[in-house]
């Protein structure tokens, strides 16, 4: 079914049962008409073709499409084949204004010849043509131009990386192997080409780890991968096979921002007297007199301290001399219901206390910088897991970067 559902475009729901709130709100949202609150707008019959410099060649498409059969001579086809290859063309039955598709080539000049010997731009070109909504065809055309630079020069090469987007490619790229390859190991190749582009990239002195620095280009793009280690597109321990497809198709087909939020969850703070603001996504965030919010794509989570769910519990929100409390249990909540009502396919909620059984779902994408192990524990909470936290994480990539 996964590949029925990803060669067409078609949209996926993952509930437990008909007459779960999630499943009914996803269903509204797929019929609502235009002008109503949740409506779709969908494109339909799409097809997305490419077209490149003689210098590029075109490897496959990562995303929710199928490859339109062409010529297999085309000068535009390279021999390697990732994802839907062998084409440079795809077609997909829906296209929504976030659906986002990632295209791979491979560069056929010899090392730093491509801007000597030819032209010294290259272009890619992007035409998409769709049935919109109202019923009228629409042609969309997109070229871009860069400039060709020698692989040695490292700093024109880091003036132009997005590491978020490599982080989304990343984890699309490893997601595809771990259904396409035969006992791929996907943390070890994950390891090697984090090593490798650290090695490449970073800035120390041989076999000093304590010297190694990453341009600020790079520098979230170790803890992106760390976090995507530990999700479920990679841990599938403990999740249904159906739980990891819809996971996986859920990543190939969205934004740069939403492929963001799912590899490394976004986490919020509320406190009484202070403005909301961004927290770490660790166990020392966790504090007794605040409310955490996560966004975690898949769900959101109101995470209530144990000294805010004591007040709760104990009805302070209803007495009046008591509004700042109360407006302190509103606003998160109000902010998870206008991220589920953006959010296609619908998230779900959940709302919990600290020490409760739900709060697993908020510790399980929290850095371990606290376990059980620690000397000394850093926060209100202490996380019961074997797993290496973020920081030792860092100085064994340090330590294996930097190595002759």
């Amino acid at each position: 079914m996964k590949a029925a559902v990803e060669l067409t475009g078609g949209l996926t729901v993952q509930t437990d049962s008909f007459a779960n709130p999630v499943f009914r709100e996803a269903l509204r949202r797929a019929f609502a008409p235009p002008g109503e609150p949740g409506h779709l707008g969908l494109g339909s019959n799409a097809t997305l073709e490419v077209r490149c410099s003689k210098d590029i060649k075109v490897c496959g498409l990562l995303g929710p499409a199928a490859a339109v059969p062409g010529d297999r001579k085309s000068p535009w086809l390279s021999d390697t084949q990732v994802g839907q290859g062998g084409a440079t063309a795809w077609r997909t039955s829906t296209l929504a204004a976030g659906t986002t598709v990632a295209v791979v080539y491979d560069i056929v000049a010899p090392h730093g010849a491509a801007g000597d010997a030819g032209s010294p731009q290259l272009f890619l070109q992007f035409i998409t043509r769709y049935t919109h909504e109202c019923g009228a065809p629409r042609t969309r055309v997109t070229t871009v131009s860069r400039r060709w630079t020698d692989g040695a020069n490292v700093g024109e090469l880091m003036q132009g990386f997005d590491q978020e987007a490599a982080a989304v490619l990343l984890a699309r790229l490893a997601a595809h192997k771990m259904e396409a390859e035969d006992d791929f190991d996907v943390t070890r190749w994950l390891d090697r080409s984090l090593i490798r582009l650290c090695a490449r990239f970073g800035d120390y002195r041989k076999d000093e780890p304590e010297s190694f620095q990453l341009r600020p280009q790079l520098a979230y793009f170790p803890q992106f991968v760390f976090n995507f280690r530990r999700s479920q597109f990679c841990q599938v321990f403990g999740n249904s096979p159906d739980e990891t497809a819809f996971a996986r198709l859920a990543l190939q087909r969205e934004t740069v921002g939403e492929g963001v939020t799912m590899l490394q969850p976004l986490l919020y703070s509320y406190a009484m007297g202070a403005a909301p603001e961004p927290v770490l996504l660790d166990v020392s965030s966790i504090a007794p007199d605040r409310v955490l919010l996560l966004d975690a794509y898949f769900y959101v989570v109101v995470f209530h301290g144990t000294t805010v769910a004591q007040w709760r519990k104990a009805g302070y929100a209803e007495q009046p001399e008591y509004a700042a409390f109360k407006a302190l249990l509103e606003a998160p909540a109000a902010e998870a219901e206008a991220i589920i009502a953006r959010r296609f396919p619908v998230p779900r909620l959940t709302v919990c206390d600290q020490n409760g059984s739900q709060a697993r779902f908020l510790l399980a994408k929290l850095n371990p910088s606290a376990t059980y192990q620690s000397s000394a524990a850093l926060s209100s909470e202490v996380i019961m897991t074997d797993d290496v936290s973020l920081s030792v994480f860092t100085e064994h990539l340090k330590k294996l970067a930097v190595q002759s």
